[in-house]
């Protein structure tokens, strides 16, 4: 027992909580119970271990260890290719798939997590050592307002109008409000799809959600949350029951062609509004300055 060890303890528990307050399993059962939480506890424990004992290296002048948190900073680069990895390789077995912008969002997460655990580790501990242990839990409450705010990032509700429209057939062509979505030839095929259906457009409220919902990876997202919380009418070699997301080349507006084995109407355009906007599908064009 030594001046440093109840500020470390406080650090690493600290940092430690700050992961397991992140690290949530929802509607997408990612990461899985219980495998997946342990091992990304353990890499929260690790990085609030790094990030406390940062502190009383320099306050030692041992300047040497600090070069530790440039290996963590590699090592937790690992993290976010396992996680691409490990989710490219179980998205071909998906009947609908997240889709690679989807996945790259996921491993970023997961890597910026720990350096958010790191950082809350050494704010605590820092405080810990140059105030006291009030100023420290203060950093604690801070860090825990922090996180939650940043666990939810914004959502489609909050950038377009989510609105239901009846699927209808011209000939072979599938539409929804106008959209084309797909050419249906077989009979039997075009009862399924009327029977089973639902169809939704989504309206952009400004002109850069316009080149965001235009995304292919934010399309894919919203196909795979909706089929993953009301399931999909479809197995596979099944081409003609992919759902499908069509785009309407003069307003923006994108056409949501859906084949749930869940028919709630409410419940759908629900999970349509939760799906997380991704930032890698964000697009600002109307920040451009037109003087360049």
């Amino acid at each position: 027992m030594n001046e440093y060890t109840y500020p470390i303890l406080l650090g690493i528990t600290a940092g430690t909580g700050i992961r397991l307050l992140l690290l949530r399993t929802d509607y997408r059962q990612y990461p899985t119970y219980l495998h997946g939480k342990i091992i990304h506890l353990s890499l929260g424990l690790i990085a609030a271990a790094l990030g406390t004992l940062a502190v009383p290296s320099i306050m030692e002048k041992e300047f040497t260890a600090v070069t530790f948190l440039t290996l963590a900073a590699s090592q937790f680069r690992e993290v976010r290719n396992m996680e691409r990895n490990t989710l490219s390789e179980l998205d071909s077995y998906e009947l609908v798939p997240r889709g690679n912008t989807y996945i790259e969002g996921i491993a970023v997460a997961f890597e910026s997590r720990n350096y958010l655990v790191i950082f809350t580790s050494f704010v605590v501990t820092f405080a810990y050592l140059a105030f006291n242990v009030w100023v420290a839990l203060g950093c604690v409450v801070a860090a825990i307002i922090t996180s939650k705010l940043l666990m939810h990032g914004a959502t489609l509700k909050e950038i377009v109008t989510i609105e239901n429209s009846p699927l209808y057939f011209e000939g072979a062509g599938l539409y929804i409000d106008q959209i084309y979505i797909m050419n249906i030839g077989l009979p039997e095929r075009q009862k399924e799809i009327l029977e089973y259906g639902m169809g939704f457009v989504l309206t952009p409220k400004n002109f850069n959600v316009r080149s965001t919902i235009a995304n292919l990876g934010q399309r894919q997202a919203i196909l795979h949350d909706v089929s993953v919380s009301l399931g999909v009418y479809r197995d596979s070699g099944t081409p003609a029951l992919v759902p499908l997301i069509k785009r309407d080349l003069s307003d923006g507006r994108i056409g949501v062609f859906l084949l749930p084995q869940d028919n709630d109407i409410q419940r759908a355009i629900d999970v349509i509004g939760a799906v997380p906007v991704l930032e890698n599908a964000i697009r600002m064009p109307s920040e451009k300055d037109n003087s360049k």
